[in-house]
């Protein structure tokens, strides 16, 4: 028998056949074979799978723009919404090459014509609905393609067929009108699965705790319209005459408006109050609605609600920025995905992708608690790499003095047998480059010049002091309102940036002093 060697390098019959990867898509949506679905032709409307649109809404997506309109789905939906567009973006480019970065500029100038951040905040609602669409509007620059603006369209005027098409409906054609390639982006999420083109958005969650919450609100209105002011009840005396009857009951009615009331003799009248003790359980179901809404929508209560302490708050808002992470990096992957390489392909073809993306958090940001610790090691750090001074004031967010950068470098010791490398931890202190003696000092000496945000800080702290002076209010009058401004005076912002600038100032001096030892 002969053999043959195979290239993982065994030796194989020469007759073993290998086996071959199937290339078909098996299961596809677009052969009318989904189970799911029922058959549909490749041309039919594709409804979505979301059972509480089909079921309560009859496929109608207003049903869930009552949903939205809550205030506590408004709050939440807004506070996840804004942490996303708050968040600055960039591009990298896809390659080196000079086409590539040429391709990535395009993109940068493409996303400021745009508008980027109101576009993501437009299309962020298809995380509420599932889906979201817009519209890419082309035109001609010269011998360029560019793209003018990227208008979000409303939802319910398109469905998918099929195929997995997107058509655009009309009052001629309810079917809807196939659209043309590369002028529609579309953005889904939420489904478990890929077979779903139209997503499941938090709507699906939100619509339960919405609807018990707007009905027990109804009740409690009633409850409290029923049990605000006592019913009065009147008490006649047997043999009363229907005449006696009706006057007693026209008393009663009076009550309501008239200070004082008569009585004929023998009768009297009483006042019924709610003998309920629980009519917290309204506003109890309420709070419970509310914190299961911030619980879908944030991930946790903490950031919507004034509960817990400081601590599990900030543990908590991480789990939210989680989800505004995601958003943002579901958001940008779909754009590069769509419109980007549309962008590309129209000007430069065959240059590699640029991508842009949201910086929602940073590596290098250390929280104002452990800056102390990170000015005390940050010497020890600089003795085994350079270290350039810009890096102090990224880390502590302080803005960097004007001039050269100072960069701090290893010190070098000859090797020897047993004895310290370069860059150990025993060796002599660092030094900058520039040991000029003004390392703290510019920090410190400089504020007067670079504003690192003092002014602002001061202004919200200080806002009910200025609010009075404008106002015109004498000395005295503003002595007495004092005490009841500072409790409510936030001094978190001042605590902080002081907390960073005096680190910053730790760490430049820790490393000048080894510069000049």
């Amino acid at each position: 028998m002969t053999h043959r060697l195979h290239s993982s390098g065994l030796l194989l019959p020469a007759d073993f056949a290998e086996p071959a990867p199937d290339l078909r898509e098996i299961a596809s949506t677009r052969d009318g074979r989904d189970i799911t679905r029922g058959y549909v032709t490749p041309m039919a409307q594709l409804a979505p799978q979301d059972t509480i649109l089909q079921a309560r809404g009859g496929g109608d997506w207003a049903i869930y723009q009552q949903v939205k309109s809550d205030p506590q789905v408004g709050a939440t939906l807004q506070q996840r919404r804004l942490a996303v567009t708050k968040t600055e973006w960039e591009v990298t480019p896809g390659g080196t090459r000079r086409i590539d970065q040429r391709a990535a500029e395009l993109l940068k100038q493409t996303l400021d014509r745009i508008r980027w951040d109101a576009v993501t905040a437009a299309m962020h609602w298809g995380v509420f609905y599932g889906w979201a669409v817009a519209e890419c509007l082309w035109s001609r620059e010269g011998e360029r393609v560019v793209l003018d603006a990227v208008r979000v369209r409303d939802r319910t005027r398109f469905v998918f067929d099929g195929g997995g098409r997107l058509r655009l409906k009309t009052l001629a054609n309810a079917e809807g009108e196939i659209l043309p390639e590369r002028k529609f982006w579309t953005f889904a999420t939420g489904a478990d699965h890929d077979d779903e083109p139209y997503g499941l958005g938090l709507a699906h969650w939100l619509y339960w705790p919405v609807l018990f919450k707007r009905a027990n609100i109804k009740f409690w209105l009633i409850a409290a319209e029923k049990f605000g002011s006592p019913t009065a009840l009147g008490v006649f005396p047997p043999g009363a005459t229907a005449t006696e009857q009706q006057k007693l009951l026209t008393t009663l009615q009076a009550i309501q408006t008239d200070a004082g009331v008569i009585l004929p003799e023998g009768m009297t009248i009483d006042l019924l109050e709610t003998k309920r003790t629980g009519g917290a359980d309204y506003a109890a179901l309420c709070d419970y609605m509310d914190a299961a809404i911030a619980k879908l929508t944030l991930g946790q209560v903490m950031t919507s609600e004034a509960v817990g302490g400081q601590y599990k708050a900030e543990v908590q808002d991480g789990v939210k920025d989680d989800l505004v992470k995601s958003d943002a990096d579901l958001l940008c992957d779909s754009f590069n995905r769509g419109p980007v390489r549309w962008l590309v392909d129209f000007n430069y073809p065959g240059a590699a992708y640029p991508k842009v993306w949201r910086r929602v958090d940073d590596d290098n940001d250390i929280p104002p608690d452990a800056l102390n610790a990170y000015a005390m090691g940050v010497e020890r750090l600089a003795r085994l790499m350079p270290i350039p001074a810009r890096h102090i004031y990224e880390i502590t967010k302080i803005p960097e003095p004007s001039g050269e950068e100072a960069l701090l470098t290893p010190p070098t010791a000859p090797t020897q047998a047993g004895g310290l490398q370069s860059g150990s931890l025993d060796a002599d202190p660092p030094a900058f480059a520039e040991s000029d003696g003004e390392g703290a000092q510019a920090l410190i000496d400089a504020e007067g010049e670079r504003d690192p945000g003092w002014g602002q800080v001061m202004d919200e702290l200080l806002a009910p002091l200025f609010s009075a002076l404008a106002e015109g209010q004498a000395p005295e009058q503003i002595l007495a309102r004092m005490d009841e401004w500072y409790p409510a005076m936030d001094d978190g912002a001042l605590v902080d940036l002081l907390t960073r600038a005096i680190a910053a100032a730790e760490a430049s001096g820790r490393l000048e002093v080894g510069g000049r030892a």
